[in-house]
């Protein structure tokens, strides 16, 4: 039986093995599917199948940099439970794909599955599928962004919130302690107040259009007049920024200042400009569906 292309990613897909495993998998069952699983199966490549389906909304988002503080990586890799994400293995590989990212700068999921992962002699798809063996939960690498230059990062609340943010500043800035501090600032804030965008050009035309069309029906609902809802629209739209984008944010650690002054305030005292580039804040499971389960029913299925 001839299988295509589409056969081996559903093989893919169903069993979480490497393409290569899955081709090799239907030319050895000739193509029937179901063989090519029992094949996996019993090569022990693919003891997660019935993990698969799990969601895998626990876990951690974890950020860092490398030693010299020139390049960060934040990343998201899901498990089953919080025990697991809890788990000092689990961690350890975390980390080690933080460090693989931050080595080979793949540009996407599937290019960090084929790279060799930090310190050890399989890939980072084999290294999850071993981690998955011997952890006992599915596991998932769901995302990861990678920054080169004047970089910080933060974790918050053990795992539930990672942060890195970039910079534009010279060396003897970004060198000095103050500078270190402010920037640990700015992730904090990022990791707290959760801005949406970095400054007000950087909101998409479609998202300011959205809101004001909001906006003006909200006070035309008021009962305002229509001759004055753009000038009362156009003052809520400066609201919006101020709550939406980090530079014109209020600073958190001092509300007489935004987020703005604030770096203002510190490049004076350094001597030199700072400007903040860009951000990006992975928080733990958002947009995941969590596991409902009942353990109780769980133990009782196991024990049928």
């Amino acid at each position: 039986m001839a299988f295509t292309a589409s056969d081996v990613k559903a093989l893919r897909e169903k069993t979480g093995c490497g393409m290569m495993d899955c081709k090799k998998a239907l030319t050895e069952s000739n193509g029937d599917m179901d063989k090519a699983v029992d094949f996996l199966r019993e090569k022990g490549l693919a003891a997660a199948t019935k993990k698969s389906g799990r969601i895998a909304a626990e876990g951690v988002a974890f950020a860092c940099t490398n030693k010299d503080n020139n390049v960060a990586v934040v990343i998201e890799i899901n498990a089953e439970t919080d025990f697991v994400a809890k788990n000092a293995d689990f961690l350890a590989f975390v980390q080690t794909c933080a460090d693989t990212v931050i080595e080979n700068n793949p540009s996407s999921l599937e290019d960090l599955m084929a790279c060799k992962a930090h310190g050890s002699d399989l890939t980072v798809e084999e290294l999850v599928r071993e981690k998955i063996l011997t952890i006992g939960e599915n596991i998932k690498i769901r995302r990861f962004e990678r920054f080169e230059g004047v970089v910080t990062t933060y974790n918050h609340a053990a795992g539930r919130i990672g942060v890195m943010v970039k910079f534009n500043t010279s060396a003897d800035v970004a060198s000095k302690e103050e500078f270190k501090v402010y920037a640990k600032d700015i992730a904090m804030q990022v990791a707290a107040v959760n801005p949406g965008y970095l400054n007000s050009s950087a909101v998409p035309a479609d998202v300011l259009d959205h809101e004001k069309k909001i906006l003006t029906e909200q006070v035309i609902n008021e009962g305002k007049p229509a001759n004055i809802a753009e000038k009362i629209v156009m003052g809520k739209i400066g609201k919006f920024y101020k709550e939406n984008c980090l530079v014109e944010q209020v600073f958190v650690k001092d509300s007489n200042l935004t987020v703005e002054q604030y770096t203002k305030e510190t490049a004076k005292n350094l001597g030199g400009d700072i400007e903040i580039v860009s951000f990006v804040r992975f928080e733990k499971g958002e947009g995941l569906e969590k596991r409902e389960d009942n353990f109780a029913d769980e133990v009782a299925s196991m024990v049928k």
